[in-house]
């Protein structure tokens, strides 16, 4: 056993497979370091709703980050922290991005919408903006225009997606927070993740892990780097750096 005291997941890439699925074996690893005492934080992109499934699969009884930082959920799934965007700045990114032809997700406190933003924008409480598309240079183009404006920034980048957080919000901040509410510090968790929204989060741990199908610049920070998502990546980190396996 090592002194982790904490487990920090991503969903997309790192503990679901290609087809949104946990493998038994993955669940086992995380129950099992559950059972030794070992608190395990999902930090995610998504919003709460399409985390909440998992988390019961899971029996996690811990808080919840989502939305790359945007919100913190309690254990007992109430929220604690919001960090909201300015109603006029995301309707502007909203704007821009279909006029390059983007798809877009617009993620609220209380809904999500696709391609689509209520007409009364300014009475709802704003989370995440993201966008995607297939062409380079259209990603660079609304990247820039996201640099362009005070109060928000890149908070992840893929080959066809641009996601968008009020300035500061990052899984690494949330993940301190929480950290600090438990009495722990950063050096007490292993963070295991595949996106550039998680390489905060990886650098500020005591043991910070690139999956194998995780994007380079991923890989190149990380203290070590772990099999893929289908191949039981994240189980197989927890058995090795927590339990001694190999």
């Amino acid at each position: 056993m090592t002194d982790i005291k904490m487990i920090a997941l991503d969903m997309d890439g790192t503990l679901l497979n290609d087809n949104k699925e946990i493998t038994s074996w993955t669940k086992n690893q995380i129950r099992k370091a559950q059972h030794a005492g070992i608190t395990v934080v999902l930090c995610t992109g998504r919003p709460f709703p399409h985390c909440h499934t998992y988390i019961q699969d899971l029996q996690l009884h811990s808080h919840s980050i989502t939305c790359n930082g945007g919100q913190i959920y309690a254990v007992d799934h109430s929220v604690m922290i919001e960090h909201l965007f300015d109603a006029a700045t995301l309707a502007n990114l909203y704007h821009f991005a279909q006029g390059l032809g983007m798809n877009t997700w617009t993620i609220s406190t209380k809904e999500a919408y696709y391609n689509d933003l209520p007409e009364n924008c300014s009475a709802y409480q704003w989370l995440k903006f993201s966008c995607s598309h297939k062409d380079e240079e259209v990603l660079n183009k609304m990247a820039e225009k996201v640099q362009s404006i005070d109060g928000v920034e890149v908070s992840n980048r893929t080959a066809f997606t641009v996601e968008v957080n009020p300035t500061g919000v990052n899984k690494a901040a949330a993940l301190e927070w929480v950290c600090e509410k438990l009495g722990i510090t950063m050096k007490h968790v292993m963070a295991i993740g595949d996106s550039l929204n998680d390489i905060k989060m990886i650098q500020s741990a005591g043991i910070g892990i690139a999956m194998g199908n995780a994007q380079k610049a991923v890989q190149q920070i990380a203290d070590a780097i772990t099999d893929t998502n289908n191949n039981d990546g994240v189980g197989k980190a927890i058995e090795k750096f927590i339990f001694g396996g190999e």
